[in-house]
């Protein structure tokens, strides 16, 4: 039982509601109450959240030196000895094995775009995370395809493209942050735990985070006003606060807080940011449903 408990733990559920980017397509296109697209969209999202946990496996084993140097990482199942690196290896292949002709039978795109999430998931836990900027970018487009994976579940009627951007920059801009958060956590020692930080500093990041911030705020504000299956009288456009907030909220939690690190932990724990969430997605259900 231990054993399975730190097979699961390696896995990271926590981590699984990034998977929730999934059911974009099925919330903006209005067919929450679609119950074939929502028993479809549920079944692609448990794919994904059995992939992502394989390729969190993947990448525990690979960087499975460095975590027991690292101040919170070694009490991992794996670089603390509580999980087998046999049955981690084993797992990692039989998840893909086994899901991936799932994926297929659900639609061919989403089976090719869960692929593609795979693959580039394994070539950055053994390539791209080692690179700055690209590391980043690779990050962001984890999200992007997790909202085309759910476009490809359902026949979408009026999806609008802005959202594909507004995901973009504002993955861009959580993914950031936790490079910054990183960096100012491990100070000295940073490059000894993340190879890549050692191509950061803090200035840059800052600048950077400057640049996302901003362009993410706008993306999401042409979206309230221009996407196609909007409320003609531009309701849409009372949630940008909300946004504005949530990114205000996270860079706070950033710079004052020093926290930030792992932005699924932050949601699970900040009450601030999780109540605007929760108004957040209210607002746009009323609008969207009600209105």
């Amino acid at each position: 039982m231990k054993t399975f408990t730190a097979l699961i733990k390696t896995m990271r559920p926590h981590q699984w509601i990034k998977n929730g980017f999934l059911f974009a397509a099925l919330i903006f296109d209005r067919q929450l109450t679609n119950l074939p697209a929502m028993l479809c969209t549920v079944a692609g999202s448990v794919i994904f959240c059995l992939l992502s946990g394989s390729v969190y496996i993947v990448n525990d084993l690979i960087d499975l030196e460095a975590d027991r140097n690292h101040p919170t990482k070694r009490s991992r199942p794996l670089p603390s000895g509580q999980l087998p690196i046999s049955l981690a290896r084993t797992t990692a292949v039989l998840i893909p094995l086994l899901t991936l002709p799932l994926a297929m039978s659900l639609s061919w795109s989403f089976g090719l775009i869960s692929m593609l999430y795979m693959a580039l998931n394994l070539s950055y836990s053994r390539w791209f995370k080692h690179i700055p900027i690209l590391d980043v970018l690779i990050l962001a487009s984890f999200y992007v395809l997790r909202v085309g994976a759910g476009v490809a579940l359902i026949e979408v009627e009026r999806f609008s493209p802005w959202l594909y951007v507004f995901t973009i920059f504002l993955a861009l801009f959580l993914g950031i942050g936790k490079r910054r958060a990183e960096l100012a956590l491990l100070a000295e020692n940073a490059n000894a735990h993340r190879r890549v930080l050692e191509g950061y500093t803090i200035p840059l990041l800052d600048h950077l985070i400057t640049i996302v911030t901003g362009i993410t705020i706008v993306t999401y504000s042409l979206y309230t006003f221009s996407a196609p299956n909007l409320p003609t009288n531009h309701a849409m456009m009372l949630t940008i606060p909300f946004v504005i907030y949530g990114i205000f909220r996270y860079l706070y939690l950033i710079h004052v807080n020093k926290i930030g690190g792992a932005p699924e932990n932050v949601l699970f724990t900040d009450r601030p940011l999780q109540i605007d969430l929760a108004l957040w997605g209210i607002a746009i259900l009323i609008i969207f449903y009600i209105f």
